[in-house]
């Protein structure tokens, strides 16, 4: 098994952060890990919020704790907001495809460096689908209009134990021609 295959392994949603400070150097190392993330036509199409202030990381941990859900989020050392930026495209592209045409894979590329670069450095990492948006731009200064790519928290997980990942059988989903 290669070195990457044991790392997608060991990457799992954590949902029972420590409660413990994340380094700003590991924060960084992550935003860096999805600036260096692969776009189409070198687009790249996204800005980066690292929240790391204790107090506005709790609110933001509040956003995410809609109709009960997410409670463990309390523990979250940070998050990383991915925004959906234009992407620019060079002129002869852009006559045949709309600037944002690669966006959304582009964005997918860039949250999950980041969440593979927490893993390599000890971090848990969860990506949020439920939150409240809205509370969001006003906590964090984000336009209201802005696309929001992905909400992670990141943490240091309280449990190291690794789960098995329940995911169909390669020979269900793959065909080789």
């Amino acid at each position: 098994m290669s070195d990457f295959i044991d790392l997608c392994l060991r990457r799992q949603s954590c949902r029972n952060f420590a409660v413990k400070p994340v380094e700003h150097e590991k924060l960084v190392n992550c935003v860096e890990a999805g600036r260096l993330a692969p776009s189409g036509c070198n687009g790249q199409p996204w800005s980066f919020v690292v929240v790391e202030s204790p107090a506005i990381v709790a609110e933001v941990a509040k956003c995410g704790q809609q109709n009960g859900m997410n409670q463990f989020l309390a523990n979250a050392g940070a998050f990383i907001v991915v925004l959906e930026e234009h992407a620019v495209l060079m002129p002869g592209i852009r006559k045949m495809l709309d600037s944002q045409y690669f966006a959304k894979g582009d964005l997918g590329a860039a949250t999950v460096q980041v969440c593979l670069e927490a893993e390599t450095q000890g971090l848990g990492s969860c990506i949020i689908g439920i939150y409240d948006r809205d509370e969001l731009c006003k906590l964090l200064d984000i336009p209201v209009g802005k696309n929001f790519a992905a909400l992670i928290a990141i943490g240091y997980a309280a449990d190291s134990k690794v789960r098995a990942k329940a995911r169909k059988p390669l020979e269900q989903i793959t065909r080789f021609v």
